[in-house]
């Protein structure tokens, strides 16, 4: 009887009855807005014509009477409405009302994703303004079809990248990330270039907010995706997010080599480029002293546009092996970012070896009370300044190291110790004697040969006997081979002449 009620309710034209049909249902002829009447068979009924908002319920209720194919039509002409009106200071509620009654079962999923699919176009087109409006009806429309997601993915995901779009917008980056990972991206046929773009958007947002725990977690499954896109931008990108994942996690060479092959791509930005030439520069001044670091060292020397940079000084000290200042290291450190003035700890092992020290250099009041570098800066000037020393001294004491590097004197040698053993330091400590003696057989550091590219090319060379007798050998050479020289260079010019005698 109900049903029969309804059904009769929406046959009123057929009686001759005027009142306000749908445009799918009923002619334009019929379409009279202004009367307040209804003429039926039986006499006539009085209708109070109501506004558009307080009749939203009951137009919705009329849907629910169609035939199942003119449903969706129904229900487009209703949103095409609600964003048409002037006033739409209802309209986060008549959306919500519109959805929850799309996506009922009794319309059928055909229904649901044709209607939704149409709000979603209305949402991304530049109707509706108010961009703060617009991320509330989105969430509110994310929350009414979370219990129907499975039948509704596609038309989910579209309403969450353009929620990720307007809270990247407002610098919201955490919140924007969040909202791309509760996309299912293993479900259903996507291809893995879509894959991949997403989850690199993830990552990139994830670095703004400097949370690269779980950014490395995305960019792992990006790298598996890699090779399955030409665009790029996007692949430009994944570069970049490299480069800040191994700045993020103190891998300071990989990361400085990276910035600086970024810097020559002519696609980006020249502002970008430049800003990217700085960070390989700050990240080679902290990677750990040594043959490597001196080779990226050489590569940014070698760059005429690292001139115009304010690090540029530091740049050249620590390439020439010269010993650096406090207050020089104190000038780059306000160009540092927040995680790499990270604090450092010392192993057990290395904070008891730093700490044995005699009871000589305990009661002097000369002696530095410091066991170890405190930041990650701290490490790489003290690691610097011991292979500057290395250049200038045959040998030093470990009393004279701490002095230079403001430590206690067991921790300069520990800190000598340790470079020795990873092989970025040549020479032998003399415990008894307490003297760390420093190899120089070699003019040219390893690094500083192979800093053009050679590579390792191996050198035959004549074992002479002791250090110092190779040492004394090789400066005879050079003072006998420059001598030559200005001797040639003088009769070249004419103002020597060579007399021979009987």
């Amino acid at each position: 009887m109900m049903m029969a009620a309804v059904g009769k309710r929406l046959n009123l034209g057929n009686q001759g009855t005027k009142h306000r049909p749908f445009r799918c249902t009923q002619s334009p002829q019929n379409r009279r807005r202004d009367e307040d009447t209804k003429h039926t068979a039986a006499g006539v009924v009085v209708i109070q014509v109501l506004s558009v908002a307080d009749n939203m319920e009951g137009q919705l209720a009329q849907i629910t009477a169609l035939n199942q194919k003119d449903r969706a039509p129904a229900y487009i002409s209703i949103l095409n409405d609600i964003f048409a009106r002037p006033d739409q200071s209802n309209i986060a509620q008549d959306i919500h009302a519109l959805a929850e009654s799309a996506v009922q079962e009794s319309n059928g999923i055909v229904v649901g994703r044709v209607v939704l699919a149409e709000l979603v176009k209305a949402l991304q087109s530049d109707t509706l303004k108010d961009q703060d409006l617009k991320r509330r009806i989105i969430e509110d429309l994310l929350a009414v079809l979370q219990p129907r997601l499975v039948s509704y993915e596609e038309q989910a995901n579209a309403l969450r990248f353009q929620l990720a779009d307007i809270l990247e917008h407002n610098e919201e980056w955490t919140d924007a990330a969040r909202v791309l990972m509760g996309i299912s991206l293993d479900a259903g046929q996507r291809p893995d270039e879509e894959k991949f773009r997403v989850y690199v958007r993830i990552v990139r947002l994830l670095l703004e907010d400097e949370d690269n725990a779980q950014a490395e977690a995305y960019y792992n499954r990006a790298a598996l995706l890699s090779n399955s896109t030409t665009d790029k931008e996007t692949i430009l990108q994944f570069k970049l997010c490299q480069a800040r994942l191994s700045d993020y996690a103190r891998k300071f060479l990989e990361a400085a080599a990276r910035y600086h092959e970024l810097s020559f791509i002519p696609e980006i930005d020249e502002t970008d480029r430049q800003h990217m030439l700085s960070a390989a520069v700050t990240c080679a001044v902290l990677a750990p002293a040594g043959p490597n670091r001196s080779r990226v060292l050489a590569a940014l020397c070698r760059d005429e546009r690292t001139s115009e940079l304010p690090t540029y000084n530091i740049l050249t000290k620590m390439f020439l092996d010269r010993i650096l200042r406090p207050e020089e290291v104190h000038e780059f450190e306000g160009t540092l970012k927040q995680h790499q003035l990270a604090k450092i700890s010392l192993s057990s092992n290395d904070r008891v070896a730093s700490a044995d020290a005699d009871d000589e250099d305990a009661n002097d009041p000369t002696v530095s009370k410091r066991t170890g570098p405190a930041t990650v800066l701290d490490r790489a000037v003290m690691e610097h300044n011991v292979l500057a020393c290395s250049k200038i001294y045959n040998n030093i004491t470990f009393k004279g190291l701490g002095a230079l590097l403001d430590l206690t004197p067991a921790a300069a040698e520990n800190m000598a110790r340790k470079m020795i053993e990873q092989g970025r330091l040549k020479g032998n400590i003399d415990q008894v004697e307490k003297l760390i003696w420093f190899d120089v057989s070699g003019e040219e550091d390893d690094a500083q040969g192979k800093a053009g590219g050679l590579g390792d090319v191996e050198q035959a060379t004549e074992d002479t006997g002791a250090p110092f007798t190779k040492r004394w050998d090789m400066q005879i050479r050079l003072t006998a081979a420059h001598v030559e020289s200005i001797v040639q260079n003088l009769t070249d010019k004419g103002l020597i002449t060579t007399v021979v005698t009987a």
